[in-house]
Order: structure tokens, then sequence, then C-alpha cells
């Protein structure tokens, strides 16, 4: 008992420790994380998962598995196949028997693998994952299409991996026993037995959808009974043929994605937190568990199909399934490059390992063989993926920006200046007319509701870390920066404060409203009425001989600090909570009253330019 807690202990400490130095350093988090297992467990000998959890260790894996499956099918929506369909389509029906058909023959020619195992290795390294291609997706910013097709691919093609396992061991196993039997005394049962998982799931998932918006299961049973749903149709779907649940609590997610239930929102929070804490436990435990002997099967021969992996078996794969298609071709290089493998591999591996040997072959290779293509896969890809899209022209923009809610004359000046300083920015509102003036300013804009669940799909996000909400209405301000706190971040999101006359009436309450801009707590009338009054943003840059102070004096007594821009384009905000500390290289954007100057000014501010003074 005592070690069973040590061991939950520290696979939970050593798990989101490498998330959070990944979040720090923006390095690979799977490789941090396969890192920490592997130095935690066959290297210092701190704990032995096997050994702590005993039998319960291969289905609390399976489990995890089909949660973080589930958890990757809720985001996706066939709303976002409109420019990568296509090319997901090619990746799975011609994909998967490409990758398998290449990878059984250089685990065999190359690797040296036995037929039987170099089959069934192959049908499993079709899988991409979701675990790790996720992570990368999050850390590095490439393109809405090929992060798109990368994602979709990662998660259908998991189950599907596992289901080409099935099928190469139910052969061999039924030629053991019956050397006459035939692919087809094998493959329709099994294929059969796919399509009946998967009807399972979409029932599951109709259910839910039925349930929920009619109020047949509060709200603090909504995450509990949806997550004690998914494990029960794995358990149910598994019972019918091995791992067919993992197709069933896929297509649970994806159609629960696509039936539109608005009552889910409220629960994408809880399942991203899951499946965080799902990856760094799961990824400890199985590294972890991994034994020196079964690193006895990596010799040369394996070196140089891990070569045949990276550089032949993915690239023909994916160059040969988009052929004919409209994917351009940087992005299809880019594509062969990235293919990162993850726990479905390391877990599916580990339990054909067993069975294979049962039959007579030396299945013990698998377990060595797998863990050695996933942090092969991680370490190339992840620490690669910025350099190679950036060399292909598919990474997204890299300076952080900045979204607005509410076009106003205020939000359109700041849009105006800080599109000036190199930062994207994007103005969202509902309605066309107040977007007028934004569009005449040539600034980019999104006409729609920036709470409908459609603007998800319809406007990338992505290049957007901070967000401003500033419409007239401050309960609604509030509401969208409570909406977006736990996709952006809580500390990301802002609103302007209490105007004058509001703070002594029925406040809205903190705890749902984005932090407040300007130190004083400037409201939206405040800020209105002020521009009324000629207040313009004023920009001064900081530098050795130029700090802060210096800026403070040259500006007019009554202006209020707003935000710094680093040179990296880091946004900081001065707020009534928190002061960015400003430092040379920083450029400050002030909200300041309109300056009368006298001659004397005019001569000493043209003196200041002709020495360097970066006062705006």
């Amino acid at each position: 008992m005592e070690e069973q807690t040590l061991v939950i202990a520290m696979v939970g400490m050593l798990g989101i420790g490498a998330q959070w130095i990944a979040w720090r350093t923006g390095w690979p988090a799977i490789v941090l994380m396969l890192a920490a297992g592997f130095l935690a467990g066959p290297v210092l000998g701190l704990f032995d998962p096997e050994h702590a959890f005993g039998p319960l260790l291969d289905p609390m894996v399976a489990i995890g598995v089909a949660l973080i499956l589930f958890e990757g099918g809720l985001s996706l929506d066939f709303r976002e196949l409109r420019h990568s369909g296509e090319g997901v389509l090619r990746l799975v029906v011609l994909g998967v028997p490409l990758a398998w058909v290449f990878g059984a023959v250089a685990a065999n020619q190359i690797g040296g693998l036995e037929w039987p195992v170099a089959i069934l290795f192959a049908g499993i390294l079709v899988v991409t994952g979701p675990t790790v291609v996720m992570p990368m997706l999050r850390q590095s910013s490439v393109k809405p299409r090929p992060a798109s097709m990368l994602k979709w691919e990662a998660i259908v093609n998991d189950p599907i991996g596992a289901l080409c396992a099935v099928i190469a061991y139910e052969y061999f196993r039924k030629v053991a026993a019956f050397p006459d039997a035939t692919l087809f005394e094998v493959v329709p049962p099994l294929i059969l037995a796919a399509i009946i998982a998967g009807l399972i799931g979409y029932l599951a998932a109709a259910a839910i959808a039925w349930a929920f918006p009619r109020g047949a299961v509060p709200e603090y049973l909504k995450v509990p009974v949806l997550l004690t749903t998914v494990v029960a149709i794995f358990v149910l779907a598994n019972q019918i043929e091995h791992e067919a649940g993992l197709v069933a609590v896929t297509v649970m997610g994806i159609a629960l994605a696509n039936m539109n239930i608005s009552s889910l929102r409220s629960i994408h929070p809880f399942k991203q937190n899951i499946a965080v804490l799902l990856i760094s436990g799961i990824f400890i435990l199985l590294s972890a568990s991994l034994d020196f002997e079964d690193l006895a099967y990596l010799n040369w021969n394996f070196g140089l199909f891990l070569l045949a992996l990276l550089f032949l078996v993915r690239p023909a794969t994916i160059l040969l399934s988009l052929l004919g298609t409209k994917v351009p071709w940087n992005e299809r290089l880019f594509l062969a490059w990235i293919a990162p493998r993850g726990i479905v591999l390391v877990a599916i591996s580990g339990l054909f390992a067993l069975r294979l040997s049962d039959l007579g072959y030396d299945g013990d290779a698998l377990i060595g063989l797998s863990f050695a293509v996933v942090v092969a896969t991680i370490v190339a890809h992840g620490f690669t993926i910025d350099l190679v899209a950036r060399l292909l022209n598919v990474k997204g923009g890299t300076r952080p920006g900045i979204i607005f809610v509410g076009s106003t004359p205020w939000t359109i000046s700041l849009a105006q200046m800080l599109t000036d300083m190199k930062t994207p920015v994007m103005i969202v509102d509902s309605s066309w007319q107040r977007l007028a003036l934004a569009r005449q300013k040539g600034l980019p804009t999104y006409h729609g509701e920036i709470l409908n669940e459609a603007t998800e799909h319809n406007l990338d996000l992505t290049p957007y870390q901070v967000l401003v909400a500033a419409t007239e209405n401050e309960a609604y301000n509030a509401l969208v920066c409570n909406e977006f706190a736990y996709e952006i971040g809580r500390d990301k999101v802002f609103q302007l404060g209490e105007s004058s006359d509001d703070k002594d009436r029925h406040a809205i309450p903190e705890s749902i409203r984005g932090r407040a801009l300007f130190d004083s707590g400037f409201g939206v009338e405040d800020v209105s009425e002020r521009q009324s009054q000629g207040w313009v943003f004023r920009k001064t840059k900081l530098t050795e001989e130029f700090r802060f102070e210096d800026a403070q004096q040259r500006l007019p007594e009554a202006a209020n600090m707003l935000l710094l821009l680093r040179d990296n384009g880091v946004i900081r905000f001065f707020t009534h909570a928190a002061r960015p500390e400003p430092r040379a290289g920083d450029t400050i954007v002030s909200f300041s009253p309109p300056q009368e100057k006298t001659a004397e000014e005019i001569a000493a501010k043209r003196g200041n330019r002709k020495q360097g003074v970066p006062v705006t």
C-alpha cells in the first residue's frame, strides 16, 4: 500500500514536472517525460511500476489510452476537413496499407525480424499517436492545414494500427493451429467486430447527446457520467474483440464533437486536464518499466531500420498517398518528416510481445524496439519540427498576437499602433457597422459572435495569445474573459475596469472578470470620454540611457501606462494587480492626454531626435 502511494506520487511529480520544464524551456515534453521515467526506473531504481501495481498495470495503461483517444476524438470537428479532408482520407485509406507493407519489408529485410514479428510490428507502426503529435503542435506554430492533417491522422490511425496488429496476430495464431488457414477466414470477422464497436461508440454518443441537454443528468454528474461511459464502452467493445475498444471510444469522441452539444463546452477544461495527467502518468510508468534486458535487441541492424523508417518508409507513404491531391508540395514534405510514435505503440507492443512468444516467435524483441522507435522519432521530430516548418514555409506567425473583442474607436486606435509595431491583431465584433472603421483602416477583422462555437472553427485563434474584451457591455466582457481563460490563460485575458460611475453599483465579481487594464482601472466609459477629449496612444522606446523613469518624466502627468512590448513580441500589460518590469529594448505604450507644445518644447523635441532620444 505504501509503495503504491509512493509510486503514484512520484509519477505525478515527475510527469507534471517534465511538462512544466517543457513549458519553460520549449523542449518537447514527451522527451523529458521519457527521460524522467527511464532515470527513475531502470537507471536509479527509485521505483518499479510492475512490482508496485502487478497485474493492474496493463489495465491501468489500457484505460488511460482509451481516455486519451476519446479526448482526442472530441477535438476532431468535421468542419476542419473543408481544407484538409481529401488529404486526411488519403492518409487513412492509402497511407495505412502502404505504411504497413513498407514497414514490414524494412523490419524484415533491414531490421532482421522474422516475418510474423515484422508484419505485426509494422501494423502497430502505422500509428503516429495524439499523445505526442498534439503536444508538438501546441509547442510549435504550424499552419492550420498541415496541423489539422497531422492531428486527424494521429487520432484516427491509432485504433486502426491496433486493429492491424490484431489482424496479424489472429492470422498467425490461426496458422499455428490450422496451417491451411487463409486471410479470408480471419479478416472479415475482425472488420465486422470493428464495425460493431464503432456502432456501439456512436450509440453511446447519441445517448449522451440526448440526455445532457434535456437535464437528465445534473451538471455536477456530467463529467463522472461521461468518463464512466467511456470506460464502460471500452470494456464492452473489448469483449467483442481485442483492441476493438479503441475503435469504440474514438468513434464516440468524434461523434460527440460533431453533435453540437452546448453543454459539453463546460467539460472541455476538465477533459484537457485529464489528458495532461494521463499522458504524463502513462509515459512515466511505461518508461520506468523498461528493463535493460529489453535493450539487448538494439543492434546496428535495428539502427539501420530506424533510419529507413524515418527517411524511406514515412516519406514514401506520404508522397504516394497524396499524389494527385491539392496539398502543396511543401506541406507534403513536412508531413513526410513528422511522424512521432507514442503511448499506443508501446502499450500494444508490450501486449503482443507476450502473445507472440506463446506462439513460438521471438516477441520479446518488440518491447525494446518499440521504445527505441518512440525515443528516436520523438527526439528527431520534436527537436526539428520548428526548423523544418520554417524551412518549408509551413510555420505560422511566431510573434504573439492580440485579439480585441469589440470594435470601438479605442480598440481600433490601439490595434493600429500595435500593427505598426509588427504585432498580429484581430478585431472581432458581431456588427458590420462597428467593424466598418476598422476595415477602412486596413485592420484584420472577423464578423461574428466570439462566444459562438462556430467561431472556433472559422477563426484560427492559435496566433493570438492575449485577449482584450472592450465592448461597451462590461458584463459581456467579463463573460468573454471567463470563457477564454481556460484556453488562453487566466493571466492573459483582459478587460477594461469598472467605469467611475459604476464603482458604487453592483460590481461584477472579480472571480469572473478578466484582468483590469491600467493601474487606475479605467472603465469603458472612462476611456471613451478621454478619447473624445483628444487622448491618444503614445509609444516610447527604452534604451540603456533612456530608462522607464525618463519616459515617465517626458509624458504628461495624467498619462496612464497600458502595456510594454518586448523585442521578441511578448506583450505585458500594466494592470491594477500587476506591473511588469520595464527594461532596455522594451517599447512602452501609454494612453495620454493631448500635449500643448510650445516653441521651446518643439525645439527640444527636435534636439532629442537628433541625439537619438526615442520619445514619440
